[in-house]
């Protein structure tokens, strides 16, 4: 059951930040004191989310016993998080770039799960 919390939780915690940071650019003035007051009103958003990251990493850590491997898992979904965050927001496409890079991500996920 661990596992389910752990990656409930990075899934929550990196999808709420990332949001914040695409709404950010998309619908934020990019002035100084916009930007503040707009990160200030969502601190609370922010402890929220980095909680929910670091009991998923530590939920995580418990079933595995790994770090590197929940921090590798939860990096990848960050990606994901990012392209759909992308696509949604900007209408951004990946282009073969992007899957060459997310091909090298895989590849240290399979070099750091070999033991």
């Amino acid at each position: 059951m661990s596992y389910v919390y752990s990656f409930l939780l990075v899934l929550i915690g990196l999808f709420a930040a990332n949001f914040i940071f695409s709404y950010q650019s998309k619908h934020i003035d990019p002035d100084f004191w916009t930007t503040v007051k707009f990160q200030l009103l969502m601190l609370p958003f922010f402890f929220g989310a980095n909680l929910a990251i670091g009991f998923g990493v530590k939920f995580g850590f418990k079933a595995l016993g790994n770090l590197s491997y929940v921090l590798a898992v939860s990096k990848g979904l960050e990606l994901l998080i990012s392209l759909l965050l992308g696509y949604l927001f900007f209408k951004e496409t990946p282009s073969w770039k992007t899957a060459i890079g997310f091909g090298c991500v895989l590849v240290g996920f399979v070099i750091a799960k070999i033991k």
